[in-house]
């Protein structure tokens, strides 16, 4: 379970590494470059978030103090609540339980794995799944 979580903080160095280069991105862009996945690209901004290194303005993001660490905070509080009742549970069902919308799940589950909060396991049936649960 460890390397799914430092997989998230790769994810979260490669999006480092290509603002400190380019500077200020779209979504869009950013994910062109680093070649994330929605999935990966907003938990990667999640852990970021949560070390105080991003910042999002009108559909760009950039290198400097984030300005939604309340928002994040209190989704990621929410997400916690739900991974913790479930013990293990579906990223699919997250955003739904959690009453957040898809992004938010995953902006709350990077700053969760980044706090060492959560552990996760990728599930390889039919569709790639991930789980999480409490550590």
């Amino acid at each position: 379970m460890p390397e799914i979580i430092e997989y998230y903080g790769k994810n979260a160095g490669k999006i480092w590494r290509t603002l400190e280069k380019n500077g200020p991105l779209t979504t869009t862009k950013i994910m062109r470059t680093t070649g994330l996945n929605k999935e990966d690209f907003y938990t990667a901004v999640g852990w970021l978030a949560k070390e105080n290194k991003i910042s999002f303005n009108e559909n760009t993001y950039q290198l400097k103090p984030q300005n939604y660490n309340d928002y994040i905070g209190q989704t990621a509080g929410k997400v916690w609540q739900v991974i913790n009742i479930y013990d293990e549970i579906d990223a699919r069902y997250l955003p739904r339980l959690a009453g957040v919308d898809e992004k938010d799940a995953f902006y709350a589950i990077g700053w969760l794995a980044r706090e060492g909060k959560i552990s996760a396991k990728k599930i390889k049936p039919k569709r790639p799944q991930t789980r999480y649960r409490i550590k």
